[in-house]
């Protein structure tokens, strides 16, 4: 440990301009103290301090002229580092052809000046969510690798600070390049890397005393002692996600206006919205991300509604997330105990407050899985391939499956999916319904803008292509075992393929069932195919049931579950269920009465994907993403939120 005079603090920051750094760091604007580009340290914040509460937020004067002498305000680092909009791939449409443009990383050599040590565990959180998992955010993980962080450690926490209850503060132990505390007539200086070692060489040093050091420690115990809140974090993950039908959720919820303003200033919170456009004059369409919030009405919405309709189950699903399932996820909190929320939320809701309520009352504490295995993938996932169409074919009135060839090798497994992008309209997840030779089919329901257009395709017209994503269906674990696949109207789609391999080794799977139900008659797919798997695969049988009969009809009408009722349900066969979600509960509740083991069965839920690599977090899922962790889950893994409205 080192110490400088304060007069210091301005050649300091000259030295990271002078190593063609811009500085980024606090200043007064409007009100309130907000990150932004400073010319050098007459900008900083000095002599100036915050007063805080719930909903409330003032600057004051200081009785001294301390540079760093307030907690935080309305910015965090995250959008310096995770812009609010930022372009990721260009498309353009050339003669009917598609051609990828991938947007170049960033370079923009940054210093970021006064981090706190709750910021700092912030910005660790960041880099587990956007590169510590199998598709790395490639834009971040530059920014993160040319920024240079000038930390300080807090020795004044605000009325609303809990970092000390997270273990992310008020000392900075990692994750500097350098990391200042503020004395009246010096800093303390620590080097954490080499280059924080380069800029402090050009500065007049001394050695920190014994007495530095005592004063150090002492002036942070007493900062622990003082934060205005506390969080009790023991257990409490799975004790908010055993209370998902508490009444405190409709209670607070009466109060939230769903504005988002608390993931807006959150340091942590990374959910986006892919967005695929075009401008007046523009050729081509750009795909680009935009900060998004899961209090919005559009971040689960997925073919015409909303799985989160309410106030409730948007507050339900960020608070979980926050403090509970993002440890199952990532392996820590989502939270850094900053009181950005509590501050900025117009009506002073306490998020310490409400955990503690909910999570005090816990009669149930669920299960919280650890964090998945990371295995890296090589690649920018946000950057399409090109694919050519090769056919179109009619399912049913509003029903097609497109038979696309990849530039090259495609490998899947079945259950995966693939995003198809169209310049300009949209990029929806579609599941890969099988192939043919080198060709990938995906049959798709014609429900929104892109899809519409997608069936519009001819052979010849191209299409960009991301994929495969997810998880597949269960068919090394099912080897042995008597197999009952369950799908209901498009969600045979997704088990198409699954059933392919099945009907192809007989040596490998003994008795396959499929029972599969559609609207009418008209809607049932691929009619050719079941039949011959009837007729030609001794070792399958086929059930086909419709809820509405015609006269030309002569097979089974009822919904899915008559026919599961025709035959014993045995517990030691596997079974693969796809359909609309209301569907799959009647089949577990089927299941479940027939006494099969939950490890046993395997379902497909559908979440709005937009990215499909686990970084948009727009399909969370309790612990869950379910674009990566899924599509497809073993039951007994979902089985406490599968039946929980709103989630």
């Amino acid at each position: 440990m080192l110490s400088i005079a304060r007069e210091d603090l301005p050649r300091l920051l000259q030295r990271l301009r002078d190593d063609g750094r811009r500085l980024l760091g606090p200043t007064v604007r409007d009100g309130a103290i907000v990150y932004d580009e400073i010319a050098g340290a007459d900008e900083l914040p000095r002599g100036w301090t915050d007063e805080q509460g719930p909903g409330y937020y003032r600057l004051r004067r200081r009785d001294d002229d301390a540079y760093f002498g307030f907690v935080v305000g309305p910015h965090s680092w995250k959008r310096h580092l995770l812009p609010p909009t930022e372009r990721l791939v260009r498309l353009r449409v050339r003669e009917q052809a598609i051609e990828v443009e991938p947007e170049a990383a960033p370079s923009d050599p940054v210093a970021l000046v006064g981090v706190r040590a709750c910021e700092v565990a912030g910005m660790d959180v960041l880099d587990r969510v956007l590169t510590g998992g199998p598709f790395v955010d490639r834009r971040y993980a530059r920014r993160r690798e040319d920024a240079f962080v000038l930390a300080i450690n807090c020795l004044e926490p605000g009325s609303l600070c809990f970092c000390a209850s997270m273990g992310t503060g008020p000392q900075v132990e990692a994750g500097y390049d350098l990391c200042l505390t503020e004395l009246p007539d010096r800093f303390l200086v620590e080097v954490g890397t080499p280059r924080g070692q380069a800029v402090i060489d050009a500065l007049q040093t001394a050695p920190a005393t014994s007495q530095d050091r005592r004063v150090l420690r002492i002036a942070l115990g007493r900062s622990r002692e003082r934060m205005g809140r506390s969080l009790q974090t023991d257990g409490l993950p799975g004790r908010l996600l055993g209370q998902l039908e508490h009444p405190r959720w409709a209670e607070v919820a009466s109060r939230c206006l769903s504005c988002g303003n608390c993931t807006q200033v959150c340091p942590t919170c990374f959910c986006h919205a892919v967005d695929h456009g075009s401008t007046v004059g523009q050729e081509g369409s750009t795909t680009e991300r935009r900060w998004e919030s899961c209090f919005t009405d559009d971040h689960a919405y997925i073919h015409g509604g909303s799985l989160r309709p309410t106030v409730r189950d948007r507050y339900r699903q960020w608070l979980t997330h926050k403090l509970g399932s993002w440890v199952s996820q990532f392996g820590q909190s989502g939270c850094v105990g900053c009181g950005r929320c509590i501050a900025w939320c117009p009506a002073g809701i306490d998020l310490t407050e409400e955990a503690e309520a909910i999570a005090k009352d816990a009669s149930v504490v669920a299960p919280v899985p650890e964090p998945p295995a990371i295995e890296a993938v090589a690649g920018d996932p946000m950057v399409p391939v090109v694919a050519r169409v090769l056919a179109n074919r009619r399912e049913g009135a509003d029903v097609f499956t497109l038979e696309l060839e990849p530039p090259g090798p495609f490998r899947f497994r079945p259950g995966q999916f693939n995003m198809l992008s169209l310049p300009g309209i949209g990029e929806p997840p579609i599941s890969i319904a099988g192939q043919r030779g080198s060709t990938i089919l995906h049959t798709i329901r014609a429900v929104g803008a892109a899809t519409r257009a997608l069936g519009e395709l001819r052979p010849g017209d191209t299409v960009g292509l991301r994929g495969p994503f997810g998880s597949a269906w269960p068919l090394e674990e099912a080897r042995g075992h008597n197999v009952t696949v369950i799908a209901g109207g498009l969600g045979l789609a997704p088990l198409r393929g699954a059933l392919a391999r099945l009907a192809e080794r007989p040596d490998l799977y003994p008795f396959v069932r499929l029972l599969y139900g559609a609207r009418t008659p008209e809607d049932v797919l691929y009619d050719d195919q079941l039949l011959a798997w009837n007729r030609e695969r001794p070792h399958m049988r086929v059930s086909v049931t419709v809820d509405h009969g015609t006269p030309q009809w002569n097979g089974h009408v009822g919904v899915v579950t008559t026919l599961m009722r025709r035959k014993e349900l045995s517990p030691h066969t596997v079974y693969m269920v796809c359909g609309p979600e209301i569907m799959m509960r009647f089949v577990i509740d089927e299941l479940m009465r027939a006494g099969v083991p939950e490890h046993q069965v395997y379902l497909s839920i559908e979440r709005n994907m937009q990215c499909a690599a686990g970084l948009c977090g727009r399909c969370q899922y309790g612990p869950y993403f379910a674009c990566k962790d899924g599509p497809v889950f073993r039951y007994d893994r979902v089985a406490s939120l599968f039946h929980v409205q709103g989630f």
